[in-house]
């Protein structure tokens, strides 16, 4: 994406049914999450009160992914996160988890740019569109983690300033590995 993409409003009628603003049509829940991978910014409302049900309706998603046997958060981490709603203390944990996704998508993305920013082949002809394949296949794989969904293609694609290389990033992916590791 060039540019930041426009949020994508969807509305919940009385039947529940989700109606995408945008494309005029109905959606589903995969939908949604299909939208979600590509980068778009969702926000779902009810139509009737005006309530936002955004955070309701990922957190749907995410259930059923996790019923599906698409297992990504281990079992302590979700009993992690039930304490932190049940203990009625401020809990730092949604800010842990922001800054551990921010710091894996900024590692993901200085990872996919030295990998291709060091190599010299990558400047021979035809590699930009090698190099846009690569690009695409990572982020199928991350799910969109490596470019993240509020940043550009050009702000993604930003060299480093202070030069880390490859084994800065590598540093960096271990202590994220280590601090989730121990969230169990």
């Amino acid at each position: 994406m060039t540019e930041k993409a426009k949020q994508l409003l969807i509305k919940r009628y009385a039947s529940r049914r989700l109606y995408n603003t945008e494309t005029s049509d109905y959606v589903t829940l995969e939908d949604i999450a299909g939208f979600i991978r590509d980068g778009r910014e969702v926000q779902i409302v009810d139509l009737k009160s005006g309530d936002d049900l955004t955070r309701q309706y990922l957190l749907q998603i995410i259930a059923e992914h996790e019923s599906r046997g698409e297992s990504v958060l281990p079992v302590d981490v979700l009993n992690d996160l039930v304490r932190s709603y049940m203990s009625g203390n401020v809990s730092v944990v949604p800010q842990f988890l922001r800054a551990s996704f921010d710091m894996l998508r900024d590692g993901q993305a200085k990872m996919v740019e030295n990998m291709t920013s060091i190599n010299p082949i990558a400047k021979m002809p035809g590699m930009e569109a090698m190099q846009a394949q690569q690009e695409a296949f990572m982020k199928a794989i991350t799910g969109g983690w490596a470019s993240g969904p509020g940043k550009s293609k050009a702000e993604s694609e930003k060299k480093p300033e202070n030069g880390e290389d490859l084994d800065a990033i590598k540093r960096q992916l271990a202590d994220l590995q280590d601090k989730l590791s121990k969230l169990k």
